[in-house]
């Protein structure tokens, strides 16, 4: 859903090669890394990040938070990614799945979500998935993480390859800290989970692919965590 009174790209701009940085609004990356083909893309008001997740080898393909711009959206799965079969919504803020409803109609996606969060998106759950479940792209698998906080059920997911590793955490993590939560006790929340399932067991060079803005690696922010812990946010 776009601002009628604001300039919008007519289509997707997708370059080849990764930054983790990108141009703005209805831009996008895509790079391969191993056996999948990775894309980020840019859209909405509020810079939110989508990725498609795809097997080199199958073709099949996960999308990943289908925030908003659903009709370049939709335009460019048909044409880059047409084996895209299922959609994960991260959590339940409204910005995450602006563009679900219309990007599920037109291609007939599967949604799935946390149980914890499914009841506030407001387009049917189909599969409900939370921490150590799997998701299986083709001849990807990709774990499931539970991170709850800056939502009470969020997820994220984690593809391991031989090339790298590259977790998705929606807005759970960013560069310089953990995602907004309303209380002390929600934030003591994210940051055990984040402690516990992420920084515990992943290794610094672990790609981190945020909901929204620049990526960043565990090593990148791993220095940060008793700063995180001590300002409370």
């Amino acid at each position: 859903m776009s601002n009628p009174t604001e300039s919008v790209p007519e289509h997707i701009t997708l370059t080849e090669g990764y930054s983790g940085r990108l141009g703005g609004r209805l831009t996008g990356e895509r790079w391969t890394v191993g056996p999948a083909r990775l894309s980020k893309i840019s859209v909405g008001e509020m810079d939110n990040s989508v990725y498609v997740i795809e097997s080199v080898s199958t073709g099949a393909a996960l999308l990943v938070d289908a925030a908003n711009d659903a009709p370049q959206l939709i335009a460019h799965l048909r044409a880059q990614a047409p084996g895209v079969r299922e959609v994960v919504t991260t959590h339940l803020h409204a910005d995450h799945w602006i563009g679900l409803s219309e990007t599920v109609e037109a291609l007939g996606l599967t949604t799935i979500a946390s149980p914890g969060d499914a009841g506030d998106i407001h387009v049917p759950t189909d599969r409900h998935v939370s921490h150590g479940d799997e998701l299986v792209v083709g001849d990807l698998r990709l774990g499931v993480i539970g991170l709850r906080g800056h939502t009470p059920d969020g997820i994220g997911l984690l593809l391991r390859t031989e090339e790298g590793t590259h977790l998705f955490p929606g807005d759970s993590l960013f560069p310089g800290g953990p995602g907004k939560t309303g209380t002390r006790e929600q934030f003591d929340t994210l940051m055990d989970d984040l402690e516990s399932r992420v920084f515990a067991v992943l290794e610094d060079d672990v790609v981190v692919h945020p909901g929204h803005g620049d990526d960043t690696t565990l090593g990148a922010e791993r220095p940060n965590l008793g700063t995180w812990r001590e300002r409370g946010w």
